[in-house]
């Protein structure tokens, strides 16, 4: 049977192992995927490669995002860290959030009601346009999503 610390420790590595291939695939998408994908030059293969792979991910996204943020409410619920969670000293606990809720938002709400017909639409009417303009997006998201990890590990080690 398990005891409070064992539940605490647990959820950390929960935690963790979300945001490795969460933002792992991010970073993959970002760094690799797309850059390949704007090589192609038929708009009709790059946006069938795009949709093949990213519809793969995304159900991974998704899994990872619900994980980190159940584990990471857990956390913060157990070390009853929620007066701290507002304080300046823990801006990576807000940014880390912040993160969540953009992709989340992205993934279970803008994706299925517009975002997916706009992207579509969009590349089909000018692909070089819509994969450099989603190359930018996942650019800043995972420039913020690197600093929102960094801050989280330095500061639940001490060291912020």
């Amino acid at each position: 049977m398990l005891n409070n610390l064992d539940s605490y420790f647990i959820a950390r590595a929960i935690h963790i192992i979300a945001i490795v291939f969460w933002i792992g695939g991010v970073a993959f998408v970002t760094c690799v995927l797309i850059p390949a994908i704007k090589e192609i030059n038929s708009a009709e293969d790059k946006l069938q490669l795009f949709e093949k792979l990213e519809s793969r991910f995304a159900t991974q996204a998704k899994i990872s995002t619900v994980l980190s943020a159940l584990s990471g409410f857990y956390m913060l619920n157990f070390l009853q860290a929620w007066p701290r969670y507002a304080s300046i000293d823990y801006w990576w606990i807000t940014l880390m959030t912040a993160v969540w809720l953009i992709f989340s938002c992205v993934l279970f709400i803008f994706e299925p009601w517009f975002l997916h017909k706009w992207f579509k639409r969009s590349a089909q009417k000018d692909s070089v346009k819509t994969f450099k303009y989603l190359h930018l997006m996942h650019i800043i998201l995972l420039s913020i999503s690197v600093v929102a990890v960094a801050g989280g590990v330095l500061g639940s080690h001490g060291y912020l």
